[in-house]
């Protein structure tokens, strides 16, 4: 099996099964009960907190905990509208965002509940700084840009988009979607300037169903889960004391690693590019030369991406058509449309992710099979 799916999710790291076990069977009691093994519950949970903390540069009170990067997206932008409700209910986000951010927003608009406005990317899938100011209006409460692409790894000018807004508007929030971005490229947030910042935990190898939300102190949104208060009264519910544990252990051990392990996945990307640019007519998707280093997406015009992907399944190699979220969809990229790309060319485009476990010998194999098979089905669907 060769797994290039890594930007859907990633295999739990040993290291991080190991914790994320005894918390189950060991340190299992309740973080809120007062007595001894609910005490040891929560100093798992207040450990992690700190690895979080320490990993984007920011104290650990202003680190929340949820089930995940959608929780955590939901949480900024419902919680900031209904904070900010007096001053408007303009939200200005990209037009590449996750699923997560658009279909929120397109959800509370037919509620009237929020207006937004969509900032479209050039061919590159890049945000113009200045496209995002333009679109800022005096009754706007957020903008939201995410840090890197899901779907073609681009990178986004986060830092200077949010510098502009604060110097426009200092009482507009600004929001990063940073769960592609966590453990591939820096994400301490005095470099980014961002009000609000959400994480997830399945992309570095911790568990799927944790994730979190970075709230800047002195910024005040409204909960959206209530009950028994836990997280300082900003997400109840009983936390999730394994998943807690292995993400901070996760992250810890991706900071550690990330110099190593973005050289490593630069390699691999570079010697995959050069394999797979001997396929005819291949379109590179994004910029692969200033991308994130574990993404790739290429498209081959002739073939259906999602027959593609089942046909390198079949073959042992695992990659998909694009976010994981929505690749069940028969619908095309809302990413790739945005980007200008041609529809010939989106339908034929899957995105090939790197994690912590991928070879060099992975990538030379990977680049035969998939040539096969861009072969093979074009002489099928008479190329």
């Amino acid at each position: 099996m060769i797994y290039f799916d890594n930007a859907a999710t990633t295999r739990v790291m040993p290291e991080v099964a190991e914790v994320v076990q005894k918390a189950m069977t060991e340190t299992f009691g309740n973080p809120s009960s007062p007595y001894r093994l609910g005490l040891e519950a929560e100093r798992l949970v207040r450990q992690a907190r700190e690895s979080v903390a320490a990993a984007l540069g920011c104290q650990p009170d202003e680190v929340y905990f949820t089930s995940g990067g959608t929780e955590a997206n939901n949480l900024a932008i419902r919680g900031t509208l209904q904070a900010k409700i007096r001053k408007g209910k303009h939200v200005v986000a990209s037009a590449v965002e996750h699923a997560a951010v658009l279909e929120t927003l397109k959800q509370l608009a037919q509620l009237d509940l929020c207006e937004y406005t969509l900032v479209p990317p050039d061919s590159k899938g890049r945000i113009a700084p200045e496209a995002v100011l333009d679109a800022v209006r005096d009754d706007t409460v957020l903008v939201t840009v995410m840090t890197v692409n899901n779907e073609v790894g681009t990178m986004q000018p986060v830092a200077e988009i949010a510098r502009l807004v604060k110097e426009r508007d200092p009482g507009v929030y600004f929001h990063s979607d940073a769960v592609q971005a966590l453990g591939k490229t820096s994400c301490r947030l005095r470099e980014l300037g961002v009000d609000l910042l959400t994480i997830s935990g399945h992309k570095l190898g911790a568990p799927k169903g944790v994730g979190a939300l970075y709230c800047r102190e002195g910024v005040r949104i409204i909960s959206q889960i209530t009950g028994g208060g836990q997280e300082r009264e900003m997400r109840s519910g009983t936390e999730n004391v394994p998943g807690i544990a292995g993400f901070g252990k996760a992250i810890t051990l991706a900071l550690e690693q990330m110099e190593e392990r973005t050289a490593q996945w630069r390699q691999l990307q570079k010697q995959l590019l050069a394999l797979l640019k001997e396929i005819p007519d291949i379109q590179v998707l994004g910029d692969p030369l200033t991308n994130a280093p574990h993404i790739l997406s290429v498209g081959f015009p002739g073939v259906r991406g999602e027959v593609l992907v089942h046909a390198l399944a079949a073959e042992g190699l695992f990659v998909s058509t694009g976010s994981a979220c929505s690749s069940r969809r028969d619908v095309t990229s809302h990413v790739l449309k945005a980007m200008g790309v041609a529809p010939q060319v989106s339908e034929g485009s899957i995105r090939i992710s790197f994690g912590w476990e991928n070879t060099i010998q992975e990538v030379e194999r990977a680049a035969e099979l998939i040539e096969q098979a861009v072969r093979e089905l074009r002489r099928f669907q008479r190329y």
